[in-house]
Formats: C-alpha cells, structure tokens, sequence
C-alpha cells in the first residue's frame, strides 16, 4: 500500500479543466487518452514499461477527503459543483496497456484510459509521475543488467534520491534484472531480497581495520563482506583475510581505478589462499563503467546514483493525450506535438526463432495478425475494477524475455535508431 494518498499528487489544471467540464456539461464524455512517448532519450534503442503495478494500485487509492476538498475550495481551485463531484469520485473506466516489463518505442501506445472525461483527465498527473519515473529507472537498469553479462547487480541509491523515490526505483531496478537492493522498505513492501553490511565509517569507530573487521565477522560471520578501501587497498585485504580466513565470502572495494585494482585485488586474494572469495565494487558505476569492467576479475556490482536518476535519462518523456471523444478520433496539430487520432492496437511482430522485427499500431482498427505477432495490450482496470496483475517477480521474466527477442544491435550501449521499427499504419 502507498504511504501518501494520490489525490493531490497532480496538477492544477487537472481541477479547473474538470470544474469547467462539470459547468458546460461536456464532463461526462466518453474519452480516449494515450501514454505514449514521441521518441526516446538520446542514445537509447529501447524503453522498459515499469511502474504500471504501483500506478493501478495507486488509481485504487484515488479518492478526495473532505480535508482536501475543503483545501481546494478554500484556496478557489474549484467550485462548489466541482467540490460535490470531487467528493464522490471514483474511477469507473477501464485501463489497458502495455504489460510491466515490456518493451516500448516511439509512439508506442503503452497505456489507454478510457471512460469519462473528468474521471480520466484527473488522472494525467498521476500516470505520467509513476510511469516516467520508474520506466526511466527500469530501462537504465536493464542497460546495466546487459553490460554486466549475467554477474550479480545490487541497488545501492537510497542516498542519492527522495526516500519515496528512492523505494520505487528499487522497485524498478529490480523489475529490470538487479538481485538485490539496500532499501529496506522496498524490501518490505515488494519483497526483494535486501544486502548490506558496513560503511567506512564502522572501521574508522575503531581503533584499526583488523579490530573493525574482527567486529563485523563476529557479528555476521564469514558470510559477510568486508570494506576494504577505507586506508590501502592491498593491507585492507591482507587484514580481511587474517580476520576472517580464507573462506570470506567478499570484498569490496569503493575507489580508485577499479580495473586495475580488481586485478591486483583478485592476485593477492588467490596468494592469500582464498580463491573463492568474490569482489565487489562500487563508486558511481553506470553502464558504461559497467561494461568497461567485463574482462575484469569482479564477481559483483553496486550501483547507486546512476540507477536512480536513470543514469542520464530521469524521464522517458512519456505524454498523456487525448485521442479520441464519442468514439470520433480527435488530432492535436501543433508543430513538433502532433497526435495520432483514435484508439490503438499494437503487436509485436517476430521471426519463427522469436527475433522481433517491428512493432505494428493500428489506429481505429485491429492489426491483420501474423503467424508470429503478439498482442501488446493486456486489461488493467475494468469498469472502475483492477484486474489480477502480474507479480513483480512475473514482470521481471517478462522483461528477461523481451530483452531475448530484440536484435542484438538493439542492446548496443551506444546510441542508434530503436531496436525495432514502429509501423504505424493509416487508419483508413
């Protein structure tokens, strides 16, 4: 369950849009909106659909207190008609889109709201904050995920992010292939696997490394893993293995050149007598540190900073649109923001060996379907009520899945056109 109610969690056009609607009567129309994203950030060749799961919950959750209605009335967001409505309100429309842990390109069609005006409309803010975000973590993640060629990734950017941010880009790194997080309420709440064990400061509270390490391994056992950059890296690992044994899980090391010392590091470990213990480093790593480092002796990965601001990319760029009104397509023109009208569907269209080769979106139609095309849009909400969703833990098989089927261009870290194209064809 979130800890923050979504009702104010928007913008204040939301409300004055509906204030208006309510008053000239067109409040009630049956509308189509559209999530979608018009291209995607520079250098990326897909996006990652993430946070679908805690939006519908969220949507669940979506109701005005009196405290709130009062709040708007009194600050003169809305009218007393609106005020009414507010207080009553609940989604009753239907929500489908694309799946958590599916792929996205531009125009893709990732969400469909559909139902009356006011009911969607209300809802603009809310979709994109959850979708932009966590869709922009998730498709980090997965880059990282992919540059590490299947060595272990854990989540470290609590610190480095707003708390309530910080418990959803968990979420998302973990839909995206990373095995563990340090955020203990994501933990808590999502049930991913936590990891953890000491900062720097533990060793500087004692008198010397040795007496630190002796503390941690008294406490946790072998099983831990000592931080051993916090004076000389090669003492530091002598000191860890003289403590411990040469049955120490890990290291790890948070500085310096960690190409050249992970080698160092993985030498004097094996001339120590302890082989089978793992390194694990740290310190601003991206995708691009990641893969730098893929002939290097490193068993693990923590990353941070780059993983909760979407390293580069904290936004998708995702828009919420209108497109359709009484079942007539309705088209935004402006220069550069230009919409596609009326409802789509979309497939993904494979080769026999599951190679994708284009997304196809028919608007006002059904795509003519091929032996191999999957269907991309699965129900969320119907009439007001949430479908059974995936588990995360289904999500990020998913994803897994879908990262299979691209080309391998399409996971190249550096930039190049989509995947896959998108054929969007003519409504007729």
């Amino acid at each position: 369950m979130s800890t923050l109610r979504p009702a104010l969690l928007t913008d204040h056009y939301e409300l004055t849009m509906v204030s208006a609607a309510l008053r000239d009567g067109t409040a009630d129309r049956r509308c189509v909106f559209e999530v979608f994203s018009r291209r995607l950030p520079a250098g990326r060749r897909y996006g990652v659909v993430a946070g679908t799961g805690r939006l519908i919950e969220l949507i669940r959750e979506f109701r005005f207190d009196e405290a709130e209605v009062d709040f708007l009335l009194r600050t003169g967001v809305v009218d007393e008609q609106a005020a009414a409505w507010l207080r009553d309100y609940r989604f009753t429309g239907d929500i489908d889109g694309y799946a958590e842990g599916e792929l996205f390109f531009p125009n893709s069609p990732i969400l469909t709201v559909s139902g009356g005006f006011a009911e969607c409309v209300v809802l603009e803010t809310l979709v994109l904050s959850v979708l932009n975000h966590d869709s922009a973590i998730a498709a980090a993640a997965a880059r990282m995920v992919t540059a590490a060629r299947g060595r272990t990734l854990i989540e470290m950017g609590a610190r480095r992010a707003h708390e309530g941010a910080a418990v959803a880009a968990a979420r998302a790194a973990y839909l995206a292939g990373f095995s563990f997080t340090s955020n203990l309420e994501a933990g808590r709440r999502y049930g991913i696997p936590t990891a953890g064990t000491a900062a720097h400061a533990f060793t500087l509270l004692h008198d010397d490394e040795r007496a630190a390490f002796a503390s941690q391994v008294a406490t946790l056992g072998k099983s831990t893993t000592l931080l051993v950059d916090t004076y000389d890296i090669s003492q530091g690992i002598r000191n860890a293995i003289a403590v411990a044994g040469p049955d120490l899980r890990a290291v790890r090391i948070d500085s310096g050149d960690l190409a050249v010392i992970a080698q160092q590091s993985r030498a004097l470990l094996d001339s120590l007598g302890a082989t089978e213990t793992k390194i694990i480093v740290s310190g601003d790593l991206d995708e691009y540190a990641i893969a730098a480092l893929a002939a290097e002796p490193v068993d693990m990965y923590g990353a941070g900073t780059a993983v909760v601001t979407g390293s580069g990319a904290p936004t998708v760029g995702l828009v919420y649109k209108l497109v359709e009104v009484e079942g007539r397509p309705v088209v935004k023109r402006s220069e550069h923001k230009a919409t596609i009208g009326g409802r789509k569907i979309a497939v993904r269209r494979h080769k026999p060996t599951g190679t994708a080769t284009e997304e196809v979106i028919v608007p006002q139609g059904v795509p003519e379907r091929q032996p191999n095309d999957r269907l991309l849009q699965r129900q969320f909400v119907i009439g007001g009520e949430p479908a059974e969703l995936p588990t995360l833990a289904e999500s990020r098989e998913h994803l897994r899945e879908c990262l299979i089927s691209i080309p391998w261009e399409g996971l190249k870290l550096s930039g190049g056109d989509p995947a896959i194209p998108v054929n969007v064809v003519p409504a007729e």
